[in-house]
């Protein structure tokens, strides 16, 4: 299928599609183009599933989030009726931020002409707008996504009639079961932002072949990048399995396997949904792209609930805290330096190792959504 991009050729793209031993990267513009970046903006806030939030953010009545995902400023608001929306939170008026930041209110009033919303996003008040022909303040909502409560992640999709994400990921969600992912709650969150177009994030994260440089002595004696290993998908995702180099000690409180509960995994849904699991504890990447070379990185450690109880909590908190914290440094070096070189004038398409099945999974999605 051709790409609607004239600046990625036929050639280029028939280097991405060959077979995984033959393959390529995606090409260097699928980086760096303000136009491929504007191109994803489309494809992506249509018929693609995001996560916005944990149910856990959003507890109460009223209670809200804000966030932009390419560009879109965006409420996740749990409503009077217990349920959780996803809607814009731009003024329908003259186009003025709604909200900022996270607290909880019954209402949401613009604060350049006082329009106000309720927690369904829509219009209850405009003031002054008497004489105003075929006005109805009831006739105005702000624009809804679509919304699914999967494993404790609100997933907004932007499509009219979208397809059901559970579906997608069946096989993905029978895989995690025993680690009750839907039972986790953010216990803390670290923020980055970065000059890089997100591809590069997303890809440095879906595999293990960089464990032997960059993560030596922090991943790599643990879980060996030659052991990794990467099983064919039937969906839009990406499981990155790293087994243990040594078994774990015993957890029989634990409805786990040994390698269930003592192994890594890396996993993607694409195009940017980044959830780590490790047993007890699950890392979520939450990359929110803000242009075609910067990127705001939330990562949110999650525990399982029972854990607030434990008296040592606030010191298993800050150990997770230093050790991500540690290890993103690591993957910061990573990406400058795939960064530096992407702007090389003689950079090309590189071959991809069979360590980075991730990596081409993710390329053969890209390109479809792109060419649809």
């Amino acid at each position: 299928m051709a790409m609607h991009l004239d600046i990625l050729s036929p050639q280029q793209t028939e280097l991405v599609r060959r077979p995984l031993e033959q393959a390529y990267t995606l090409p260097v513009d699928a980086y760096l183009s303000d136009t491929v970046y504007d191109q994803e903006k489309k494809r992506f806030l249509g018929d693609v599933w995001h996560p916005v939030a944990r149910v856990e953010q959003v507890p109460n009545a009223g209670d809200y989030l804000s966030l932009d995902l390419f560009g879109q400023p965006l409420l996740v608001v749990r409503g009077r009726d217990g349920q959780v929306r996803v809607m814009s939170r731009v003024c329908l008026h003259r186009a003025a931020p709604l909200a900022e930041g996270c607290g909880n209110s019954y209402k949401f009033t613009c604060p350049y002409h006082a329009w106000t919303y309720d927690l369904t996003g829509q219009l209850v008040r405009a003031p002054l707008m008497e004489g105003v022909n075929n006005f109805a303040e009831r006739a105005l909502r702000l624009p809804q996504a679509a919304v699914e409560i999967w494993q404790g992640f609100v997933m907004a999709n932007f499509a009219p009639q979208p397809s059901p994400f559970a579906d997608q990921v069946a096989t993905f969600s029978q895989f995690f079961a025993p680690h009750n992912l839907a039972d986790m709650e953010i216990v803390k969150t670290l923020e980055y932002r970065n000059g890089w177009n997100w591809k590069v994030l997303v890809e440095n994260f879906m595999e293990a072949y960089h464990h032997i440089a960059i993560h030596s002595k922090t991943f790599e004696p643990d879980f060996h990048a030659r052991d990794s290993r990467i099983p064919d998908n039937d969906g839009p995702w990406s499981i990155l399995h790293m087994p243990a180099a040594k078994p774990g000690p015993e957890d029989v409180s634990a409805a786990l396997d040994g390698w269930q509960r003592d192994d890594l995994f890396a996993n993607v849904i694409f195009p940017m949904f980044l959830v780590a699991v490790k047993h007890p504890s699950m890392v979520w990447y939450q990359v929110l792209p803000q242009a075609a070379d910067q990127l705001h990185l939330k990562i949110h450690i999650c525990l399982p609930s029972t854990f607030r109880a434990l008296d040592e909590f606030p010191q298993m908190v800050e150990a997770a805290a230093q050790s991500v914290d540690a290890v993103h440094q690591e993957d910061i070096e990573a990406n400058d330096l795939v960064w530096a070189g992407l702007q090389a004038p003689l950079t090309t398409q590189g071959r991809l190792s069979t360590l980075e099945r991730s990596i081409w999974q993710f390329n053969q999605w890209w390109l479809d959504v792109m060419a649809a």
